[in-house]
């Protein structure tokens, strides 16, 4: 896996910043990972893509994922800071094919959820891709409430790191609840961040100097923030 360089990060904030965090995910461990073909990164189970997409934060961003969210009862912002290197460990491996009762299952992938987050209500949306993720080639099946948790629970034991639950509890009101890790955004907000503060140092020096954008971003780090420095005082 490469590590995403400062001209990746330009790179793939101008391509993908008006993107769904879905495409921007799969954009950022395209450029990490030149040698998968984009259709297939987006065909891996989800889990899978989530354990690259840590290995990417950390190499690029470090092991630190910062946060803040508000507590659903009563308000208060809370912030947080986890170690994403606690998910890969001990390494998860999704299963290939998950039976339920007379039905066979594979884990989704993000393209299935790209296609299941088109239906706009989210109970008809967990059938499609329940359905979309359905390989037996049955007759189409009408799954009652308790067969869909039972489905849902099995394909999560199948693919561990599918999805990433969160336990928060509320200093304030005391309310405790779960929130979804999006490791994607997560990525993203670094790439975003990064890219808009080189644009800043491209634009400082290139009037100071006289420079482009290349020669600025040619500079090693610790020679750019020195020049940095030099101009502003």
């Amino acid at each position: 896996m490469r590590v995403l360089s400062n001209g990746d990060c330009l790179h793939l904030w101008e391509r993908g910043r008006r993107l769904h965090p879905l495409d921007q995910g799969l954009l950022a461990l395209g450029a990490a990972l030149p040698e998968t073909p984009y259709e297939e990164l987006g065909g891996w189970p989800l889990g899978r893509c989530h354990r690259a997409l840590v290995e990417l934060h950390c190499a690029s961003f470090g092991p630190a994922l910062n946060g803040q969210l508000s507590c659903p009862e009563c308000g208060e912002k809370l912030e947080f800071r986890m170690d994403v290197r606690a998910l890969l460990e001990p390494p998860a491996q999704s299963i290939a094919r998950i039976e339920v009762g007379d039905y066979e299952f594979r884990p989704p992938s993000p393209r299935d959820l790209a296609r299941a987050a088109r239906e706009p209500d989210p109970q008809l949306a967990a059938r499609k891709l329940i359905q979309i993720c359905r390989t037996d080639n049955g007759d189409p099946a009408d799954w009652r409430e308790n067969e869909l948790e039972e489905i849902g629970e099995k394909m999560s034991e199948a693919d561990p790191l599918a999805e990433i639950r969160l336990n928060f509890a509320c200093a304030r009101c005391g309310h405790e609840w779960q929130e979804n890790l999006d490791l994607a955004t997560f990525l993203w907000i670094e790439i975003e961040a990064r890219s808009k503060r080189l644009l800043f140092d491209v634009h400082t020096l290139a009037v100071a100097y006289g420079w482009s954008e290349a020669e600025v971003l040619s500079l090693s780090e610790p020679r750019r923030a020195r020049y940095l420095e030099m101009v502003r005082a």
